[in-house]
């Protein structure tokens, strides 16, 4: 399955993103939507903004937390989810120093090359289904 066309509110935000950014969380984006696909239990997703930048949720209640995508201020650009979740945790567990981490929020990239799906799937799966 291919994303969504990107809502212009958002479009707008990640027009203006510095060059690797902006394919950054393009190829986050993708890889959310492509990951979300496989999900059934999760159903449709949001796309808003939230602080700023593209956010990502179940629309249904309770099923899922948020992922953001866009700069952060120790890399180019960053994966987040909510500090509170064990998303990132667990991650860092499954996958220990594959990647550079920012706390119990985000995972940093310096350059979209560096985007793993085989690592990110699990997260992105993980956050999505966060309640269930």
């Amino acid at each position: 399955m291919t994303a969504p066309p990107i809502p212009p509110a958002l479009r707008a935000v990640i027009d203006a993103y510095p060059p690797d950014t902006r394919a950054g969380v393009l190829a986050l984006r993708a890889l959310i939507f492509e990951v979300a696909a496989a999900l059934p239990e999760a159903g449709p997703l949001d796309e808003t903004l939230k602080w700023g930048q593209p956010a990502y949720r179940p629309r249904r209640p309770r099923t899922g937390t948020t992922l953001r995508a866009g700069p952060h201020r120790q890399a180019a650009f960053a994966l987040f989810v909510h500090c509170q979740s064990r998303v990132i945790p667990d991650f860092a567990t499954a996958f220990p120093g594959a990647e550079r981490l920012d706390g119990h929020r985000a995972v940093l990239f310096d350059s979209p090359a560096r985007i793993a799906p085989e690592r990110l799937a699990p997260l992105i799966r993980h956050a999505l289904t966060y309640h269930l």
